[in-house]
């Protein structure tokens, strides 16, 4: 009897032992180190995302300040070529709508952005294009894609965009008052002539302003009323 007792109280203890490992100090310090390469690891994935975000910003950053300077370069010597133009009206328009093609390319190629182009054969025709604006590389994307001998149509306040601004003028583009409808509708018709008799295509932005939300805005119908009718297909 003795003996049984003995073992049955070695047993539990055994036992007891098992089921209390986790309060000896071997498993404090298993767990511990544990804890520390858990820690480790995470401390390293944050350093490396936090890497690789640094590395996005930055080379957005240089991407952004490379096609500023490449269109500061192509816009100052097309408006050379603009003043040497200054007797011929539409030589000019067709000389603006090359610095488009070369400038609007040379952009997208720099920002890297993935374009998907339909319908392209339609793009040498003379027509009337429209565009959404919720970017400001709508503008370079539209000055690349359209044909020679196209002009646009924006505000007045164009002109005093640095550079930009001025060869858009020299290149015999249309600029609307925007605060005057009645003006800016008997411009815009005297537009439609103009395009008619020389035998050029029209860039018009419906929405009249850059969407800040990316969606699509009202068109404005001083564009569409002032143009029905009068440019035919």
């Amino acid at each position: 009897m003795e003996n049984t007792g003995a073992s049955s109280f070695l047993r539990s203890r055994r036992l007891e032992s098992c089921f209390n490992t986790s309060s000896t100090p071997r498993a404090d310090a298993s767990r511990k180190v544990q804890r520390e390469e858990v820690k480790q690891k995470l401390k390293v994935g944050f350093l490396a995302y936090d890497d690789d975000r640094w590395s996005s910003v930055l080379i957005s950053c240089l991407r952004i300040v490379l096609c500023f300077v490449s269109m500061m370069f192509t816009t100052a010597v097309w408006a050379l070529v603009m003043i040497f133009l200054l007797p011929w009206p539409y030589e000019r328009i067709r000389q603006g709508n090359v610095y488009g093609h070369v400038t609007g390319r040379l952009m997208m190629w720099i920002l890297g952005n993935p374009i998907q182009i339909e319908g392209a054969e339609f793009s040498n025709k003379r027509a009337i294009y429209i565009s959404n604006h919720a970017s400001p590389l709508d503008i370079f994307l539209i000055m690349w894609l359209t044909p020679k001998g196209t002009v646009g149509i924006a505000k007045k306040e164009i002109i005093w965009y640095p550079l930009f601004g001025q060869l858009y003028v020299l290149a015999n583009h249309l600029r609307i008052d925007r605060s005057n409808q009645t003006a800016a509708i008997a411009s815009m018709k005297e537009a439609a002539q103009a395009i008619i008799d020389n035998n050029l295509s029209l860039v018009i932005f419906p929405e009249g302003t850059r969407s800040r939300s990316g969606r699509l805005l009202p068109f404005k119908k001083m564009q569409i009323e002032a143009l029905k009718g009068r440019i035919p297909p």
